[in-house]
């Protein structure tokens, strides 16, 4: 892509307006002193002496956080958090990005906030080390009321919007946000509106699934297909182009060390390789930074290599974000992309 192109679709964003749709959670790191560890005298058991706590959007907010560092104009978020602290925090959170207005996002006593707690040791001159995470989740199924809420936000949001990202993010299903009732808006609002693009994730796979833009990785695409595990990049994409003739609709598949692979129902194949390491890496957030620079690019106009450009160039800068669940603006983007321009 040359510094032309770049700018082109790049200098669009700030015009677009993107709905994210799934379940945001809270990542809170606390990050702890080691220098300043004591022992408990009622315990006798080690003391870990937090010196900083970092609240951030998880979850469906990693994708958000990255379309808010792309510079789009407009983010919708739907999705819920509860009126709990942590609920709190994360509406907080939400409402210190630039673009982001949350008129579609719900607060309600009947759910807790979906959170991420992330103990990190971080001494100086040291990468930060991750201790075991603590979980808080919602372990019922949610409530028909939060569920016709989402919905009714869901229509309202697709009438305005020019992309919809969706992300199922919890382990159970029809206990988060993308509940099968939503998931069957989700298809009205994609028989309705054939030109909107609805990009979708999800942790448990896409089965079932309106037929809208899917991305995976290569584990999901063969769990769904019931293709072999243990694919060429080349079988890989006939895998991946079957299902998206099967569809009507683009697939996206991230191949972690291989790159990303896109094919279209018309037969068009593309495959970008990653780009070479440039020291330690966490890969944490890098498919959630590839689902908001696909989304961000194709609303912009971009073709499917062009998006699979992009994206594969933000989760190069996001791997190599250590400590944090990171992101990708354009500035950096523009230096991988087309170096020294």
């Amino acid at each position: 892509m040359n510094p032309e192109r770049f700018q082109t679709l790049t200098g669009g964003y700030s015009k677009l307006q993107v709905a994210v749709l799934g379940d945001f959670c809270l990542d809170r790191y606390l990050e702890i002193d080691p220098a300043r560890a004591e022992t408990s005298i009622e315990t006798g058991l080690p003391v870990h002496n937090i010196v900083n706590v970092r609240p951030q959007p998880g979850g469906a907010g990693t994708i958000l956080n990255n379309l808010s560092a792309l510079g789009i104009g407009t983010i919708l978020p739907i999705g819920f958090a509860g009126n709990d602290g942590e609920g709190f925090e994360l509406w907080n959170a939400l409402a210190h990005l630039p673009g982001v207005q949350l008129e579609h996002f719900v607060r309600t006593p009947e759910r807790r906030t979906f959170t991420y707690c992330k103990p990190l040791i971080v001494k100086a001159g040291c990468p930060p080390t991750e201790l075991n995470r603590l979980d808080t989740k919602n372990w019922t199924p949610t409530p028909a009321t939060i569920e016709k809420k989402i919905i009714e936000h869901v229509t309202a949001a697709a009438g305005a919007v020019d992309v919809v990202i969706v992300l199922d993010q919890v382990d159970v299903p029809d206990t988060g946000v993308v509940t099968r009732s939503v998931l069957e808006a989700v298809r009205a609002v994609a028989a309705e509106k054939r030109d909107l693009p609805i990009l979708a994730d999800s942790r448990r796979g896409l089965r079932g699934y309106p037929p809208v833009i899917f991305k995976m990785n290569a584990s999901e695409l063969s769990a769904l297909t019931g293709s072999p595990q243990q694919l060429s990049v080349s079988d890989i994409g006939k895998t991946a182009l079957k299902l998206a003739q099967q569809n009507g609709r683009t697939v996206f598949v991230s191949l972690a060390e291989r790159g990303l692979l896109g094919a279209k129902p018309g037969g068009e194949v593309q495959h970008v390789p990653a780009l070479p390491l440039r020291g330690e890496i966490d890969v944490v957030g890098a498919g959630d930074a590839v689902s908001a620079n696909l989304a961000s690019a194709l609303a912009a106009g971009a073709g499917m290599l062009e998006a699979l450009e992009l994206a594969n160039a933000a989760a190069s800068i996001v791997i190599h974000k250590l400590g944090t669940t990171g992101t990708a603006n354009v500035g950096e983007l523009a230096g991988l992309i087309n170096p020294g321009a």
